[in-house]
């Protein structure tokens, strides 16, 4: 008979007394490869994935349904962690830093502020450090083993500005949720048929006015079920080609029919529709910025001093583009920090909010992206039409981006299909 694997306290008695009875301190509840997952651990998962749902408004399923599928989630990622191990990606303490800033940054906290308000919460900022390491990890495993493989030919791109020429002026967006039911690779049609008749279930209980959000969380395969099966906005060229059919024919609030695609069954529910109309002039914007860089030998502190001071002789008379060239630390130096005219979309999303703020002349204050910290300033703004060039260039991402994400499904039952995985958790 197999033993269960637990840890044990052994209470401590005095010598001649009868052996103290073992109490059960913690126990493994799976065995992915050579790794183990703790109850403690589980435990602690789903305490963190049932704040998330009230946080979202969505009906947590009942604990051991929920347990379920945080389970399924922790084999997922450790599968995930040990490859990236494995193949020698890591997250440096510099990095890590600074996505952490980044999340206390995003809830408007300082980093102090935001450490004490998750203790309140009972997470722990070690923990939570870990779970970001985690997430990096896992993000760059994705972005090496999926999103940088993907291939978009011209003939591809061709066909997608064909396609959505004829519906520009009536061009729409959807806000989408959807449930998978994952298949095995390699499956048997008997496998398959469970599977079916599994998603089918839901889709009725869903299209009898169900709680999606909570079917998703109780009974989903994809990665977004502890988030309701939200997709968000998307329009329909960055959504997978089986999703944009489907929605098109579509009401707000309906579930649509049951679909097969090679990772499994799909529900669809369409949450809202938005038209946007007729394509509109991009507005393009003509900014200038002077980067400080942080290192082991320039902390945070530093640099954003260092542009509180620079910002202060600009706004007394000095030269912005020959402080520039003397203190920037970005290839733009050289050009007085001109980074040209800019398109939405071509910086990251901290420089491009901060940029948007200001007016035409107005000097922005130190705004901190992955970079480091930027000050800057808006130049002039124009409304322009999207080059060939520039309309090929969006084709290309929309269609990296809708590739990408079947992609990584596929990849993800591939992954879990190929690893060895022994659950216990109804073991006692």
């Amino acid at each position: 008979m197999r033993r269960t694997l637990v840890l044990l306290l052994l209470c401590a008695a005095p010598a001649g007394a009868a052996a103290p009875l073992p109490v059960l301190v913690d126990r493994i509840v799976a065995v992915v490869n050579k790794d183990a997952i703790t109850l403690t651990e589980l435990a602690g998962r789903t305490e963190s994935a049932e704040r998330e749902l009230r946080r979202q408004r969505i009906a947590a399923p009942e604990h051991a349904v929920l347990q379920r599928q945080v389970l399924e989630r922790l084999v997922l990622d450790k599968a995930q962690l040990q490859l990236a191990a494995e193949t020698g990606l890591r997250v440096d303490e510099l990095q890590l830093d600074r996505a952490v800033q980044g999340v206390a940054d995003s809830n408007k906290l300082a980093l102090s502020e935001f450490r004490r308000a998750l203790e309140q919460e009972g997470v722990s900022f070690e923990s939570f450090r870990t779970q970001v390491r985690q997430q990096m990890l896992m993000q760059r495993l994705r972005e090496r083993e999926v999103d940088d493989r993907v291939q978009v030919s011209e003939g591809e791109i061709d066909l997608y500005l064909e396609e959505n020429k004829a519906s520009a002026a009536s061009a729409a967006e959807y806000n989408v949720a959807h449930i998978l039911v994952r298949i095995p690779e390699q499956a048997s049609p008997e496998h398959i048929e469970q599977a079916r008749v599994r998603a089918e279930r839901v889709r009725q209980q869903a299209q009898a006015g169900g709680d999606f959000a909570q079917l998703a969380a109780s009974t989903s395969d994809a990665a977004d079920a502890l988030s309701g099966g939200a997709l968000g906005w998307r329009a329909p060229g960055r959504l997978p080609e089986l999703f944009a059919e489907a929605l098109q024919g579509m009401q707000p609030g309906a579930v649509g029919p049951l679909l097969r695609s090679p990772a499994g069954f799909h529900v669809l529910k369409l949450l809202e529709r938005r038209d946007i109309g007729a394509a509109v002039p991009a507005t393009q914007t003509r900014a200038r910025h002077i980067l400080v860089k942080t290192s082991e030998l320039v902390s945070e502190e530093d640099a954003r001093r260092r542009l509180v001071a620079l910002r202060e002789r600009i706004v007394a008379g000095a030269d912005f583009g020959e402080l520039a060239r003397l203190n920037s630390e970005d290839g733009s130096a050289a050009r007085g920090g001109d980074l040209g005219w800019i398109y939405p979309g071509d910086t990251v999303p901290e420089f491009e909010r901060a940029m948007d703020a200001l007016k035409a002349g107005e000097l922005s204050a130190p705004v901190r992206t992955p970079f480091g910290f930027h000050l800057l300033q808006v130049q002039e703004r124009r409304a322009a039409d999207l080059s060939t060039e520039r309309q090929r260039l969006q084709a290309r991402q929309a269609l990296r981006e809708r590739k990408s994400g079947e992609a990584y499904q596929e990849w993800l039952r591939q992954l879990r299909d190929r690893t060895y995985v022994e659950m216990r958790l109804e073991e006692r």
